[in-house]
């Protein structure tokens, strides 16, 4: 596997969250890795943690200039091999369904056309409540793939199928959907 390689980490709002900073570790001594995270995961890891372990600063807003006159999604749209998101909650599947580009994570995915991969994590019921399961099948449709979400004990006490997949399962998918 080559450093040369671009994969786009997603990072959105949910306590999988820490999870994918494992995640981001294992990804970056194989590839290059480029992390986008949204406002509500820096709620939970802080950029300085993904700036770190990807060694490339974080994306986290539409309005952080590198002083280049190119919106940094459209150029990282152009270079990525593969978009992660991981953990995927229902806000971000919702918003990739329909199209709604509000955020730097959510922008990027509008002006990206490759390869994705959703590491879904939330709630059970959220899970199984039919606007999620309808966005589930529109992005599957679309050629969307999906790593899990597994059942067991989530963080808010319940049980049933929601917890995001062990990091070593969404890196051998991610193994698989390289070039």
């Amino acid at each position: 596997m080559s450093a040369e390689k671009l994969i786009v980490l997603g990072v959105t709002g949910g306590i999988a969250a820490y999870k994918a900073a494992d995640l981001c570790s294992k990804l970056a001594k194989n590839f290059a890795v480029q992390v986008i995270m949204t406002e509500n995961a820096c709620r939970f890891v802080t950029p300085l943690t993904f700036r770190t372990l990807s060694r490339r600063p974080v994306v986290t807003s539409l309005w952080e200039s590198d002083g280049e006159w190119r919106p940094r999604h459209v150029d990282l749209a152009a270079e990525a091999a593969l978009l992660v998101v991981a953990p995927a909650t229902a806000n971000f599947l919702a918003k990739a369904a329909w199209g709604i580009a509000d955020d730097a994570l959510s922008t990027f995915y509008a002006a990206y056309n490759g390869k994705t991969l959703l590491a879904p994590a939330m709630n059970p019921q959220m899970w199984a409540h039919e606007a999620c399961i309808n966005n589930v099948n529109i992005l599957r449709e679309r050629g969307v793939e999906f790593a899990g979400p597994a059942s067991g004990h989530v963080a808010c006490g319940a049980d049933g199928t929601g917890r995001m997949c062990e990091v070593s399962e969404i890196y051998a998918a991610i193994t698989a959907l390289m070039p």
